[in-house]
């Protein structure tokens, strides 16, 4: 053997034992995706609102203040720092950007820009409007896109404004419209709140991602055909217009509370999500889309999609399949901790995620206003869940290696729930209809790779909740990397039931909540890391709506609280005496939901992280945690509503926070009371 082939042997070997030890292990996100941060100058506000590749490599970036970037060496190869070029500037909030048949194409609030460098000095000289559409000036009028379709078409979205509710208040807000190569339009569908990101999945149809609020109940990623009503009413203004697909009116959709599946029964033409994702477990502010292509190095998951949040600073990522001509599928957690809120996602030439950020007014748990990191993948395979596949009578797992049969067959290793959101005109909802699903047989392939859950039942058009605790890989023992996800069971396939019999009964006992349908089920849905969900407040000692009988001559204070833009409370700085009685309203004249939670001292950040950790519960407790270090709150607020409640500040002298919990605000809406002598 030449010596140079004998030390590449030697090489290769330790490479692989060191995967092989890593693999031994209990393996962490930061250890399998690795995040590397890509360095902006610090005289650059960076606030990622699109992102492409140029097809020399250079990284070109939009930003919500109006430029654009061009980002040479943004893998920063050989040990070079990435350089930026200011390429446009004095546009307005650009939120999509895309290199189109040799130019680049974004969309500002008002129109589709088309950037042209004439003079090839580097920077662009023509800035030519291709299509624009009128606005109102309401601050939510946000714009996204375009997005080239598999015909050729770019595809843009609109937000809807808001005004105490959703509201189209120019004409195609609220609508997801196509524009033909010759920039003619054409109305597609419409239902949209805030379709923040669009993407083709290998089959080249369309997907798009919604936020939370009126009439809908969580975010989610949505299949969009032509003529969908996708379900917020608010551009069904719209629908009477020459050449809308829409036939539906405003009139036609029920406001009843049910389900939106029970409602698409009776409304043709609602389009139900194909995957939700859990408000406040996986996220709070759905964002970018990027399909797993042969462009991508991330793992096992080719032709599944990858979906951030803004939020939660975190990517999931989702496994869809077609049963009965529907779009359904489920969602995992991928890889949390990016440094502030994700709202782009482009593969580099590398394989790796190009992840674009920004949080100002739009709170994150990444606590940097703006940002851009590489996700990588470290070559080592985690155990995890690959895919889930509806069955006529469960669910068929499969996994990215083989799994220990022993709990693979044991029923106390699972725990499976089903729920559901209200479709209404309230912003969110809570968890509704929830029940416990039970395992009536078990069946392990003959590789170990693939597991097959008979249940008791399947509850067509509900979420599952899929938790496995306690199943470990087959050869080293270690548990999944995620060990909980969501199918969105739209249609339940046809197909041979699995008989039951000796062979495939369960071992071991599942949990006793599973053998009792439409018990509460208070664990389900936590992070892994929680260690068991927290539980919700329950003490009314803390919430207390009454004057007490003992205030004989009424408050000693009264304060009137209320939020700013940018998820602020109108007071951060208040000074009391000890022992004063105080009489709070908070009014919430923000967009979104809102409270007012009193902690301990130096105990603000930590109360907020529990409500982070409260699972699918959260919104029933108003996402206030069962903890001493909660002094006073108030209920959850709908946009425009108000709380009053009553409390004695505490004896002792000091600052006390008070955080809004709603999941992640408590990063940036927050306030003191300092407690005087």
């Amino acid at each position: 053997m030449k010596k140079s082939t004998y030390l590449l042997s030697l090489l290769l070997l330790g490479s692989a034992l060191v995967t092989v030890k890593a693999q031994t292990q209990a393996q962490t996100e930061k250890q399998i995706y690795p995040i590397v941060t890509v360095p902006i100058p610090k005289e650059i506000a960076l606030e990622v609102g699109g992102m492409t590749f140029l097809p020399n490599d250079e990284l070109a970036v939009a930003t919500r203040k109006g430029e654009v970037w061009i980002i040479t060496n943004p893998y920063m190869k050989d040990g070079q720092q990435p350089k930026y070029r200011l390429f446009a500037h004095g546009m307005h909030e650009i939120l999509g950007l895309n290199y189109i048949k040799g130019d680049l194409y974004l969309t500002q609030r008002a129109e589709i820009t088309r950037l042209r460098d004439l003079d090839g000095d580097g920077e662009a000289d023509e800035y030519r409007t291709m299509y624009s559409w009128p606005l109102s000036g309401n601050y939510h009028e946000y714009a996204y896109g375009p997005m080239l379709d598999k015909e050729g078409n770019m595809v843009v979205t609109l937000n809807v404004g808001w005004i105490g509710y959703g509201a189209s208040l120019s004409k195609w807000h609220g609508w997801m419209l196509k524009f033909t190569p010759d920039f003619k339009l054409k109305p597609f569908a419409t239902g949209f709140r805030s379709p923040a990101a669009m993407a083709l999945n290998d089959d080249g149809d369309i997907f798009y991602a919604e936020n939370q609020g009126d009439w809908v109940g969580s975010g989610s990623i949505t299949h969009v055909e032509e003529g969908d009503f996708v379900g917020n009413p608010a551009g069904l203004v719209w629908a009477g217009e020459p050449g809308s697909p829409v036939k539906l009116r405003k009139s036609d959709i029920p406001d009843t509370g049910e389900p939106e599946f029970e409602v698409a029964k009776r409304v043709p033409g609602l389009k139900t999500p194909s995957v939700w994702i859990p408000h406040s477990i996986m996220g709070n502010s759905t964002s970018g889309i990027l399909n797993y292509t042969a462009n991508g190095n991330m793992g096992p998951f080719k032709g599944q999609l990858f979906v951030g949040d803004q939020s939660q600073s975190n990517i999931n990522r989702v496994f869809l399949e077609k049963v009965k001509g529907v779009y359904q599928g489920v969602v995992f957690p991928f890889r949390r901790g990016f440094s502030s809120g994700i709202l782009r996602m482009n593969w580099g030439s590398d394989g790796s995620m190009l992840v674009g950020m920004t949080s100002r007014g739009w709170s994150s748990t990444g606590k940097a206003e703006y940002g851009l990191q590489r996700l990588t993948w470290s070559g080592i395979v985690p155990f995890e869940v690959q895919t889930v596949k509806a069955q006529p009578d469960g669910f068929e797992l499969e996994f990215t290696m083989p799994v220990d049969e022993k709990t693979a067959r044991d029923a106390g290793a699972y725990q499976l729930s089903t729920f559901t959101y209200k479709y209404h005109h309230i912003y969110g909802s809570p968890v509704i209809n929830k029940s416990a699903r039970c395992i009536k047989a078990i069946v392990v392939s003959p590789d170990h790779k693939r597991v097959r859950l008979v249940l008791d039942s399947l509850k067509e058009g509900y979420i599952h909740e899929i938790k496995m605790e306690g199943l470990l890989s087959g050869n080293d023992k270690n548990p999944l990397l995620h060990n909980y996800g969501y199918y969105t069971l739209n249609k339940i396939p046809d197909g041979e039931k699995l008989a039951l019999t000796a062979e495939n009964k369960p071992t071991g006992n599942a949990p006793a909540e599973h053998h009792m349908e439409g018990m509460e089920h208070h664990q389900m849905g936590n992070m892994p890391a929680a260690g068991g969900a927290v539980k919700g407040n329950t003490d009314a000692a803390k919430h207390v709506i009454q004057q007490p009988e003992n205030w004989t001559k009424g408050p000693d204070k009264t304060i009137v609280l209320g939020t700013k833009p940018g998820l602020k409370f109108d007071l951060t700085n208040i000074t009391l005496k000890a022992g004063t009685k105080v009489k709070l309203t908070f009014k919430n004249v923000d967009d979104m939901l809102h409270n007012f939670v009193l902690t301990m001292p130096a105990s603000g950040n930590a109360v907020g992280e529990m409500a982070l950790k409260m699972g699918l519960d959260g919104e029933k407790y108003d996402f206030v945690p069962a903890t001493p270090k909660v002094l006073a709150y108030t209920s959850l607020l709908q946009p425009g509503k108000s709380d009053t409640i009553y409390f004695t500040v505490p004896k002792t002298p000091g600052v006390y926070p008070f955080i809004c919990t709603y999941p992640g605000h408590f990063m940036v809406m927050k306030g003191q009371i300092k407690v005087i002598k």
